[in-house]
């Protein structure tokens, strides 16, 4: 199966401002970003994409896709929205254990990973090996999914860094996984 993996396009955000289930529009041309993207695409695909506006918009333009709420960025419950700064030392809580802290009323990692594969999981059993499938998502989700797919311990997950309006390329056969290209 072929697997493209795209990040949403920039958000419209400030610089230093936690955000992960917070709804926000998009600060570059969908439009452009779809372009950019048909041709690293094959021509026909199914399609999968957060609820959230950052990535539907995009997923909507390159087709028809299938809604998941479980491919939404990570919940960073009361820290939605505030500045990293204004956080103070609770951040401190979060670098100590990245994969198991949860901010207030929000998730982990590791829960946002858990539903994320769960998801990856039904997906990949329920779809044709010779159907591609694009997802468009968030940074942590596609961290998981790529993560999980290439064998990487979880704590390493976080160096995975996809770029917004970038696509990325994994190939699941039978007799492995094969990483075709990154931040294309």
């Amino acid at each position: 199966m072929e697997l493209h993996l795209i990040r949403h396009p920039r958000p419209n955000v400030e610089p230093g401002i936690c955000y992960g289930r917070t709804d926000l529009d998009v600060a570059e041309s969908v439009p452009d970003v779809a372009d950019r993207l048909r041709p690293l695409l094959p021509p026909r695909f199914a399609l999968h994409t957060s609820p959230l506006r950052r990535a539907r918009l995009l997923a909507e333009a390159l087709g028809s896709p299938q809604i998941d709420p479980r491919l939404q960025e990570m919940n960073f419950g009361d820290w939605e929205g505030r500045r990293f700064d204004d956080l103070g030392r609770a951040i401190d809580a979060w670098a100590d254990d990245p994969l198991g802290f949860a901010a207030p009323n929000g998730e982990s990692a590791r829960d946002m990973s858990a539903r994320v594969l769960h998801w990856l999981d039904e997906t990949t059993r329920a779809a044709s090996a010779e159907q591609p499938l694009v997802v468009v998502a968030h940074g942590g989700p596609l961290r998981a999914i790529a993560g999980h797919l290439l064998g990487l311990p979880a704590d390493r997950w976080l160096g995975l860094d996809f770029a917004c309006g970038k696509s990325t390329r994994i190939d699941l056969e039978a007799w492995g996984t094969t990483l075709k290209w990154f931040n294309r």
